[in-house]
């Protein structure tokens, strides 16, 4: 995980339209609607509200009344995995999705309109991994950043970055940064020579029952006692916490298994 922060105010709040490829969303589709937003809720101190229904029920979390993700309920017959997807930034999601078919990618949903709260497109990169592409309208994306239970950093984790994170590149025009390594394969992903996203190459070390997929860190004030929290939420420890470079991280997943990681900012 590398450092970064988005564009947000002296007490968190983002307000300006995204650069396109910046993260500025995060989603979850689950089956239980609201037994997730009893979990979420009571982990990150989350409040809902509804949002756009085109795809199915769905609703907005909110922390201090700002908007930091999304949750929707799948269909009873859709048996997808249940995971975080980050949505980029883009100034013309139909532009972007044909990118993302020409550079080998595929597109499952949209593009489509979400009311007027923008365009959307689900899509996946040539390694399978999902993600999608937002054009704001009335919704920007994530209203508040650098606190407790806001999104803090998305990295893809898949089998080796080359190759994939030349994908990136092209659709979305980052700038890359390899992280020199002996003992890790890592691509900083950035935006005006800002780091948005990684990419970290894990090989045979992927989970085989997600293959190649986005992780969503957000952000905790004490990470083994959200860890602790969490457990006894019915979540599930996936490596326990453990000190790095930038600052407390543990991987866990929510009771219906979508997979997220926890970081602690060092002190």
């Amino acid at each position: 995980m590398t450092e970064a922060r988005g564009s947000a105010g002296p007490n968190g709040e983002t307000h300006a339209r995204r650069t396109p490829g910046t993260p500025c969303w995060v989603s979850l589709m689950v089956h239980g609607l609201a037994a997730t937003e009893e979990f979420y809720g009571a982990l990150f101190g989350w409040e809902f509200e509804p949002g756009p229904q085109q795809l199915g029920p769905y609703v907005r979390a909110l922390l201090d009344g700002y908007e930091v993700a999304g949750i929707g309920q799948l269909p009873a017959d859709r048996h997808l995995p249940v995971a975080w997807t980050p949505y980029l930034a883009s100034d013309d999601v139909d532009l972007t999705a044909e990118t993302v078919r020409l550079c080998g990618g595929t597109i499952g949903v949209g593009p489509l309109d979400a009311a007027e709260a923008g365009r959307l497109a689900i899509g996946s990169d040539p390694s399978g991994a999902v993600f999608g592409i937002w054009q704001a309208a009335a919704h920007l994306g994530t209203g508040i950043t650098g606190v407790p239970g806001t999104p803090a950093w998305n990295e893809l984790l898949t089998f080796e970055s080359a190759s994939v994170a030349k994908f990136y590149e092209t659709v979305f025009g980052y700038e890359e940064e390899p992280v020199v390594s002996a003992d890790s394969d890592y691509v900083a992903l950035h935006v005006d020579s800002h780091p948005v996203a990684g990419i970290h190459g894990v090989g045979h070390a992927l989970p085989r029952d997600r293959g190649p997929h986005w992780m969503t860190y957000f952000e905790v004030a004490d990470a083994d006692a959200a860890v602790a929290h969490l457990t006894e939420l019915g979540g599930h420890v996936l490596k326990p916490p453990r000190d790095t470079a930038h600052g407390r991280v543990a991987t866990v997943a929510d009771p219906e298994g979508a997979r997220f990681s926890l970081t602690q900012n060092p002190r």
